[in-house]
């Protein structure tokens, strides 16, 4: 059956989810994390979209983006799941998909400032709600340029943001209130499917391969072949740092990142 065609609109906003295939965890290493970073930086300079909100989760990437035109953003997407999913192939040495079929993606107009706001902050209470943080700080989500207004070199603010005050520091002031009285919807566990139950009941791999092929442990030099070559670039170190000290708590910005 062939997929429902997507009607994008000019100057709408769209929150996009990625997850990773099969929901696995795959992010869950800070280097992936890291490179996610620099493609979209990459994916920035190429289509040249206003990115809102971000926020780099273990298993699924939440996105609040305004494409340049309708028609950029299936190829705004395509760019990236296409680019991190190379990568990280090569860093995890796996193949196959990496990508969980059809991203998730719901727009809404630009003056629907209700909307935009609270999906700023469901984007953004996401490590909050999976209990990674007790607060909205997370070096690889854009909250921090909100509340700290800072330029972390990838977002900007929403326009709903800009309308909470007078001044930027009311704004900031004002979102962080907003925030603090979000409260999570609790998720629901997933069912346990019929298959899962027999595959317990006994070993259907293959443990003699496991044993004697080991992944091979990640090496920045793996990534420098083929289209991937980032991890030798100056630039990645550069983005990541920009982004991860800017959207730290001030008092934690200098660290080691």
């Amino acid at each position: 059956m062939p997929r429902k065609l997507r009607n994008f609109q000019t100057g709408y906003s769209y929150h996009i989810t990625t997850r990773c295939n099969n929901r696995e965890f795959r992010l869950a290493r800070r280097q992936c994390r890291e490179v996610f970073l620099y493609a979209i930086k990459k994916a920035s300079d190429k289509y040249n979209f206003k990115l809102y909100a971000l926020c780099i989760m273990s298993n699924h990437v939440h996105y609040l983006i305004e494409p340049a035109q309708r028609d950029d953003l299936p190829k705004i997407m395509h760019f990236l799941n296409w680019y991190t999913a190379m990568c990280f192939n090569r860093m995890l040495n796996r193949t196959g998909l990496f990508w969980e079929k059809r991203y998730y993606a719901d727009g809404f107009p630009p003056n629907d400032h209700d909307r935009a706001l609270n999906t700023l902050r469901y984007i953004h209470g996401n490590p909050k709600a999976a209990k990674m943080r007790h607060g909205f700080f997370y070096d690889f989500s854009n909250y921090g340029s909100y509340e700290r207004l800072s330029d972390d070199g990838l977002t900007q603010w929403h326009p709903a943001f800009l309308q909470l005050g007078s001044s930027l520091e009311e704004c900031g002031r004002k979102y962080k209130g907003f925030c603090n009285r979000y409260k999570p919807k609790k998720k629901t566990l997933r069912k346990s499917h019929w298959g899962n139950k027999l595959l317990k009941r006994g070993n259907f791999g293959d443990s003699s391969r496991s044993a004697s092929s080991p992944k091979i442990p990640y090496s920045p030099s793996r990534l420098e072949s083929g289209g991937c070559q980032v991890w030798s670039s100056e630039l990645l170190t550069q983005v990541v740092r920009k982004f991860v000290e800017a959207n730290r708590p001030e008092k934690e910005a200098e660290k080691r990142f």
